[in-house]
């Protein structure tokens, strides 16, 4: 089986030609439910912030998802009052399974300077500042992208809720939800998601919670809202729900170990590994076994929670495809988009 990278990096990130001689970079982060452009003057460290409606193609179609994106970003150099031919970079990640019609329709309403990536390409440089490293999202789904120091990158995971998202939001709430029916049906332990699972999702018992599922049926995201309660259960001590964040941290850790040995990352340097995700207000229950388990891989492997707005990937893609990615600190940058948004 040819085994090719599922997402390669565009030339223009892997052999930038910028001479780095550039004011103002744009950056877009497009996702199911927003779009968010920032105008960064790397001159004056000001950042110019404009929204849209989603962007997600599999959401809203191809045709709304790029008039999101075109319209946040033109928001964003209005208030940054330049013309779109000042900016030395333009990047947009966009959420989806296929960008390939909004690369398309983006070219044409604009130029080839404007890149579009997968939003999995933003999350990697917003968790490892655009260099070598790995980015392990787990939200509502999950998904691992690294790149190696080469630029060979490879992806794992990101098959959706039918075929993959393990460890994330939505596989945690699903396996809690099959824990609390084996502990009804008495073919698996006794655990307190039997109680929790009924009364979280406002139905009279587990057997009725099954119809519901079936029936109504539920969200992805409804379904990933009852992590929280897991959580909270495994922080009280359930056994089974503890187990159910150490599958889960086993499974991504499958992932991220693939993806460290397919870039090169474990034969070579110390490098970041970003965790990305409202799985991870978990803590230490999906952590730890996580950490624990991506150090037999890779000792040297920094694995940090990710604390840039993920808008602030995009931004350091553009500065890297301009030339110019040794002018913008990830750190500093992050630290403005925490003020910029607040404000």
């Amino acid at each position: 089986m040819q085994r090719n990278s599922l997402v390669e990096l565009p030339a223009a990130l892997t052999h930038p030609t910028g001479t780095g001689e550039v004011r103002y970079l744009m950056g877009v982060d497009g996702g199911a439910t927003k779009t968010l452009a920032a105008v960064l003057d790397l001159q004056s460290g000001e950042l110019h912030l404009a929204h849209a409606g989603p962007s997600n193609e599999d959401a809203v179609g191809a045709k709304a998802a790029v008039e999101a994106l075109l319209g946040a970003a033109e928001g964003a150099i209005e208030q940054a009052s330049i013309d779109a031919s000042e900016l030395g970079g333009a990047v947009l990640a966009v959420a989806g399974t296929d960008t390939e019609s909004i690369v398309r329709q983006v070219r044409a309403a604009r130029s080839e300077a404007w890149i579009v990536v997968n939003d999995v390409v933003g999350a990697w440089a917003t968790a490892t500042g655009a260099g070598p490293g790995v980015a392990v999202i787990s939200g509502t789904g999950s998904n691992v992208f690294g790149v190696g120091a080469d630029a060979r990158a490879w992806r794992a995971g990101g098959w959706g809720h039918l075929l993959g998202d393990e460890g994330s939001g939505y596989w945690l709430g699903l396996q809690s939800i099959k824990a609390a029916l084996r502990d009804r049906e008495s073919s698996g332990p006794e655990t307190a998601l039997s109680d929790a699972a009924p009364r979280f999702f406002g139905v009279q018992s587990v057997e009725a919670l099954a119809s519901f599922v079936y029936s109504k049926p539920l969200t992805k995201g409804e379904i990933a809202a009852f992590a929280t309660e897991t959580a909270k259960l495994a922080g009280q001590g359930d056994e089974v729900a503890r187990e159910l964040f150490r599958r889960g941290a086993a499974e991504l850790a499958e992932q991220v170990t693939a993806v460290i040995r397919c870039t090169g990352l474990a034969d070579g340097e110390p490098f970041p590994v970003g965790l990305i995700g409202s799985a991870f207000k978990a803590g230490a229950l999906l952590v730890e076994p996580l950490r624990e388990a991506i150090h037999t891989c890779a000792p040297q492997a920094r694995i940090d929670a990710v604390e840039m707005a993920p808008v602030g990937g995009s931004l350091l893609l553009a500065a890297r495809a301009s030339g110019a990615g040794a002018r913008l600190d990830a750190t500093e940058l992050a630290s403005r988009l925490e003020r910029a948004l607040s404000a």
